[in-house]
């Protein structure tokens, strides 16, 4: 290996040459240049130089094409590939100008004719190759660092356009959400102002469900907007409270029933014994709603929607079952993500935050939450939230 106390412009050069009397002439052509500057290893076959090549550090290759186990052309294909970064200067017998051009297009620095060889050429040879092959590698470094760069840019590119492209589908099924209610709203408020006498007490009593309802809507639908944008920001707030949750689920079905006038199945099954603790209504009523309320929305009239709770040792586990439409495997992993919402639900109104909305409600809680569907058979989703006690709550 290469002293450290060689000098910087020290120059090791390999030599695969088989003929001894061209070899020793090529000694001697650069013994009488500045010796010290030199060191020349020898050998005979490509063999014997991938074993050097191996076990040393060249600074440069002078290659025969001619040589006992290896000819023309696939001994420079040989070394190249061996060493792709080691500059190579052919040696050969004949002024064949193809062949110099076939050399340097498969890797070699430059092409020498033995014949004319002189120490002036023969060092300048080996010091413009070294130089372009060094200028060459800082060129591929550069260019890949480049290369790198615009990669990094289209890459942090493609996130602002999906970043526009979420934003672009939120504020068109928000601007839809939102004008529905609020055109309902507008209807039904000109009907009662334009003509409330030739309106019946039912049609007028009607129509005001229908503002209310409408409101009511429109208030969720805000609700929900400025709730993410505090979850964002790491503001959403655990308020527990005692509750006995079991109480809490049976009443939310029953008021499920009442305000969507029991148009499915809906269905309580509570397993094992709840004892009073501390849970954030605030945040348990997102997470059921809002299961519930999908539960709904994508299953049939008149098909079962199951809301089961077990209490266990130190925890309870809330499932929602329906046998709806379900969720496709491709949409699965983004269910969470704010906004985004499965393939198959393009007519089905909604903004895509529901799930993200109860995934955070559950996160809070340091719970955890994972769903299983079959596109057309159903979608079950199972939250697990720890039970806390009073005694548990930070001082």
């Amino acid at each position: 290996m290469r002293s450290a106390t060689q000098p910087k412009n020290y120059v090791k050069i390999l030599l695969i040459e088989d003929d001894m009397a061209e070899a020793r002439l090529l000694h001697e052509i650069l013994k009488n240049f500045h010796l010290n500057k030199f060191d020349l290893v020898h050998v005979t076959r490509i063999a014997e130089a991938l074993k050097h090549l191996e076990e040393d550090t060249f600074d440069v290759v002078l290659l025969d094409l001619t040589l006992p186990d290896s000819q023309g052309l696939n001994s420079l294909e040989t070394i190249v590939r061996f060493v792709p970064k080691l500059p190579v200067v052919v040696l050969t017998n004949t002024n064949d100008e193809q062949l110099a051009i076939e050399s340097v297009r498969q890797g070699a620095q430059d092409y020498l004719v033995k014949r004319n060889i002189n120490v002036e050429g023969l060092v300048r040879s080996l010091q413009y190759a070294i130089e372009r092959k060094r200028v060459t590698e800082t060129l591929t470094q550069t260019n890949q660092v480049l290369v790198n760069r615009i990669q990094e840019k289209n890459s942090q590119l493609a996130e602002v356009e999906k970043s526009n492209h979420f934003k672009n589908e939120f504020l068109s099924m928000f601007s839809h959400d939102f004008r529905n209610p609020l055109t309902t709203i507008l209807m039904s408020a000109g009907l009662l102002e334009e003509k409330k006498e030739q309106l019946t007490e039912e049609k007028q009593e009607l129509l005001l469900k229908q503002i209310r309802s409408a409101g009511k809507n429109l208030c969720q639908l805000l609700d929900e907007i400025i709730f993410i944008g505090r979850s964002d920001a790491d503001k959403l707030p655990y308020n527990p409270e005692v509750l006995n949750i079991k109480f809490y689920c049976e009443q939310v079905i029953k008021d499920f029933k009442i305000t969507r006038g029991n148009k499915h199945k809906l269905k309580f099954v509570s397993e094992g014994i709840f004892y009073d603790s501390l849970w954030d209504i605030n945040l348990l009523k997102h997470i059921l709603d809002n299961l519930l309320t999908n539960a709904i929305k994508y299953s049939a009239e008149g098909t079962p929607i199951e809301l089961k709770i077990i209490a266990e040792d130190n925890a309870v586990t809330l499932t929602v079952q329906d046998e709806g439409i379900g969720i496709s495997p491709e949409s699965m992993e983004h269910l969470f993500i704010p906004f985004n919402r499965g393939n198959n639900v393009s007519n089905i109104p909604g903004t895509g935050l529901g799930l993200a909305i109860v995934k955070r409600c559950v996160e809070v809680q340091n719970g955890a939450i994972s769903i299983n569907s079959q596109e057309g058979l159903g979608t079950t989703v199972k939250v697990i939230l720890p039970i806390v006690k009073k005694i548990d709550l930070p001082q």
